[in-house]
């Protein structure tokens, strides 16, 4: 059975509505999904309503940004109480963080002489700010610019994050971490499924920050991602049947791209998810 346990919509940083990520889903096959946007669940409802009409299986996600101790994570979380109050507390201060952060980021660029109507720009997104949308409305203000200062036509979506939002301290946009022993103590009351996302995208997870994570309550492991090589799957097979954490997979998808030289469209051209390859993963989907 298809499934796809990491999506995303324009609550977040993707590119189609709850919606029209549900139909996407009932296109491709997909049997039970998640929308995981980042920080926020207010596209869990049109989501889970969308599903139902088309026969799928919605199952209630989103994907936080924690730290422990020194390192950054991103966690997914399943089957918690979307309605919580304690929880929209903690989403609530994320968010706002968040938003200050990119105006201060924004406010920089406009005073190197970059074009941006920042008040129109944060007031498209109610929740969490992502960075792909900043950067597509600072780009279409600013193309000829920017394809001048990096002497190329065709610019990439990391080459201007790269050069605009990470090079200096002065314009970085600082994502809004969440300590994960607040997240933990929320869980243990709300309840739910708390999975690391994508634990090998820029470099492998140790196995003994897999080992703390299991002993504080992490209850599995993203491990089919378009994110891992074969041999990252393999590892993070290995460390799931080590701790008897749940294995889950997802798609990560945000959009279909719309660069005429990308051939390939959507991780789905290439990915799918079988749930018969995950062990103990109808925990999530059952």
């Amino acid at each position: 059975m298809l499934i796809d346990l990491q999506l995303h919509s324009t609550c977040s940083d993707g590119y189609l509505t709850p919606s029209e990520v549900a139909k996407t889903c009932r296109e491709r096959g997909v049997k039970v999904a998640s929308l995981t946007d980042h920080n926020t669940v207010s596209g869990q409802e049109e989501f889970a309503r969308a599903c139902k009409e088309l026969k799928i299986k919605a199952v209630p996600g989103i994907e936080l940004y924690a730290t422990l101790g020194h390192k950054h994570l991103n966690l997914l979380w399943y089957h918690f109480d979307v309605n919580d109050p304690e929880l929209h507390n903690l989403l609530r201060d994320s968010q706002n963080r968040r938003r200050a952060g990119v105006r201060r980021a924004l406010e920089r660029l406009v005073n190197k002489g970059y074009l941006l109507d920042i008040n129109a720009l944060l007031d498209k997104q109610n929740h969490y700010i992502p960075i792909n949308h900043v950067i597509d409305s600072f780009y279409a203000l600013n193309k000829k610019r920017v394809q001048r200062e990096l002497g190329k036509k065709n610019i990439l979506e990391t080459e201007i994050i790269r050069n605009y939002f990470r090079k200096t301290e002065k314009t970085k946009m600082h994502e809004s971490y969440l300590d994960i022993k607040r997240v933990l103590k929320i869980k243990r009351r709300v309840g739910g499924q708390l999975i690391l996302a994508h634990p090998c995208m820029f470099s492998w997870i140790k196995e003994n920050t897999i080992q703390q994570l299991a002993q504080s309550g992490l209850n599995g492991l993203e491990v089919l991602s378009p994110h891992h090589s074969w041999e990252a799957v393999s590892y993070l097979q290995a460390l799931a049947d080590q701790y008897k954490l749940i294995m889950t997979g997802g798609s990560d998808f945000h959009r279909f791209e719309e660069q005429p030289w990308y051939n390939i469209k959507s991780a789905w051209d290439y990915f799918e998810i079988e749930s018969k390859l995950l062990k103990e993963v109808e925990k999530i989907i059952s």
